[in-house]
């Protein structure tokens, strides 16, 4: 499980430090520490939920007598009022970790949320919606897994899991021709190539290559629908550049066999939850 990772953990620990540096003075001055509470996150706007053993994690890293018991799984969506988890322990740890839970709980969220927009504007073509590399510095796993339970899939994980030929690359190698070469020279792994191209030129040299996948970055509908009919299946297509809500349903329409955007992790906006003391 991502979220018992040395390095998630080591993420959730140093977020709770920052937070709580030397103590928590206001609940420690005023809540006795013998006081013992119940509360319960709620939805305050649709959306879909992500993040919630993540949650777990940070209370139980805090103090492990709260008992954290979701209500829906991740990936589950909800609506204003649904009670998606209850929490009960020391009213002291539970009012200090609230902030940093919060934090994680409505930006994951909020990530697969706007990730099950994308999904559902594409139902019914053979798209895929795929996540980038444009994540929050330290968070990419958790992001990437927030993708996931919006339904998307992932592209890499990083700079070492799949070979992207792009723009900056073939410049410095002087064409795509020889940047592949030099990587099939290098790549004893075996990892996916793909290769990033800006016409259909490219794409006849990508195409006699026999690469893993061709990226159409930034092309117009109509260049990629010209794309597609070119490439006739033989080598999957993703494309990438400028892709929005509004715009990714005419984009799967071309016929292509991805879709890639950054937004999903950079620009997603934090689904609105609270945490709320019950009797």
């Amino acid at each position: 499980m991502i979220w018992q990772s040395e390095e998630v953990r080591s993420l959730l620990k140093r977020a709770l430090e920052e937070d709580i540096g030397t103590g928590d003075v206001t609940a420690n001055w005023i809540i006795p520490a013998t006081q013992w509470s119940r509360a319960v996150i709620s939805a305050k706007a649709p959306g879909v939920i992500a993040g919630l053993e993540v949650t777990r994690e940070i209370f139980r890293l805090l103090d492990e007598r709260i008992i954290f018991t979701p209500l829906v799984a991740d990936g589950e969506a909800v609506k204003p009022k649904d009670t998606v988890a209850r929490i009960e322990g020391p009213t002291r740890s539970i009012l200090s970790g609230e902030r940093v839970a919060l934090n994680f709980l409505q930006h994951l969220s909020g990530v697969a949320t706007l990730t099950r927009a994308f999904v559902d504007a594409v139902a019914g073509t053979r798209a895929v919606i795929l996540d980038t590399r444009k994540t929050t510095p330290g968070l990419r796993m958790l992001e990437k897994y927030a993708v996931r339970m919006g339904g998307a899939a992932n592209h890499r994980m990083g700079l070492y899991d799949m070979v992207l030929i792009k723009n900056n690359h073939i410049e410095a190698a002087g064409s795509i021709t020889e940047a592949v070469q030099r990587v099939r020279e290098r790549n004893r792994a075996g990892l996916l190539i793909e290769v990033e191209t800006r016409n259909l030129d490219e794409v006849r040299e990508a195409l006699v290559l026999n690469v893993d996948r061709i990226m159409l970055d930034n092309m117009s509908c109509e260049m990629m629908r010209q794309a597609v009919a070119l490439v006739n299946g033989r080598i999957p297509l993703e494309a990438s550049g400028n892709v929005t809500l509004a715009n990714v349903r005419e984009i799967a329409e071309t016929g292509v066999d991805y879709i890639s955007s950054g937004s999903l992790t950079h620009s997603a906006k934090a689904l609105d939850l609270s945490l709320s003391f019950v009797l």
